[in-house]
């Protein structure tokens, strides 16, 4: 049995987790001065903090927690363990996470694997959910990575932020961007180019910015003018965010289901969920996003 594991990052639904066996370590959150866990009463917290005007900071897990969820998941009978954690550009956790699979492989005699999806959020748990539906198959550790790998290197991950102050003063991104989107009173697209976060584009108006990232979405998941490669013609899979924008993301995730059916594609479910305390922490609220990996 291979046993998959992943970050709070990957923002996956608690259901979704549980049903794949997938166990997810949480990184930190610090707000009002206390350290907490990564996790939905954190992600309460941080919403109304942000939204009075303070600030939070956020770290990785510790190698220690790291190894502990390695062991615990040889213990419950794994084999192997196969790791997914957000993009090493973003954060230390993949440095972490190869220190402890390096200590408890030796110390257990079992592998470990880590990799480093070059992603974060439904990027990195659609990657997840693929490896944990290959080790549910009874595929070995090499199959279990492969899936992993590749619906990592395929996913294709979008943002729609009310501004990039948050970022900015988090060091995720340019001076200069934050001064452009402030200036201008447009809404930045954001995605991951080389494992780190970029402006794809900047629209003005939040109704506008919603239908643009529809379009960018679904010319990801293999629309017209594609910009991602298509795998082996399989479903593509989805997921929907948001950081303290339920309403919004239920609109948004009903106009993509629409445009994505329009096109023919074969969509294999979609994930919706709140991104964690550690990410909104950097996009401040009212964050939408779509993650997709086509099939």
């Amino acid at each position: 049995m291979v046993a998959v594991l992943t970050d709070s990052t990957a923002s996956l639904p608690g259901s979704t987790a549980d049903a794949l066996g997938i166990r997810v370590v949480p990184l930190r959150v610090q707000v009002e001065g206390a350290d907490r866990p990564d996790d939905a009463a954190s992600r309460e917290v941080l919403a109304a903090h942000l939204r009075a005007g303070g600030t939070a900071t956020t770290s990785q897990p510790s190698r220690a927690d790291l190894a502990a969820a390695m062991d615990a998941a040889l213990d419950d009978g794994a084999g192997a363990v196969v790791c997914l954690h957000l993009s090493a550009e973003l954060s230390g956790t993949v440095d972490a996470a190869r220190a402890a699979a390096q200590e408890v492989t030796a110390r257990r005699g079992a592998p470990v694997h880590v990799v480093d999806t070059r992603t974060v959020a439904g990027g990195t748990g659609l990657a997840a959910v693929a490896a944990a539906e290959r080790a549910a198959a009874g595929a070995d550790a090499a199959r279990v990575l492969a899936a992993a790998r590749e619906v990592a290197a395929r996913s294709h991950v979008l943002f729609m932020v009310p501004d990039l102050h948050h970022l900015a003063r988090g060091g995720r991104i340019g001076p200069a961007r934050t001064y452009l989107g402030s200036a201008l009173g447009v809404h930045p697209i954001l995605t991951l180019r080389g494992g780190r976060l970029a402006v794809a584009e900047t629209v003005r108006g939040g109704a506008r910015t919603r239908r643009r990232l529809v379009e960018l979405a679904v010319r990801a998941a293999g629309g017209p003018r594609a910009a991602t490669p298509r795998g082996d013609g399989g479903p593509v899979r989805v997921a929907v965010h948001h950081f303290a924008a339920a309403e919004a993301a239920d609109e948004l995730a009903g106009a993509l289901e629409e445009r994505l059916a329009e096109t023919g594609a074969e969509v294999a479910g979609v994930l919706r969920s709140e991104v964690t305390a550690v990410i909104g922490a950097h996009t401040g609220p009212g964050v939408l996003g779509v993650a997709l990996a086509p099939g």
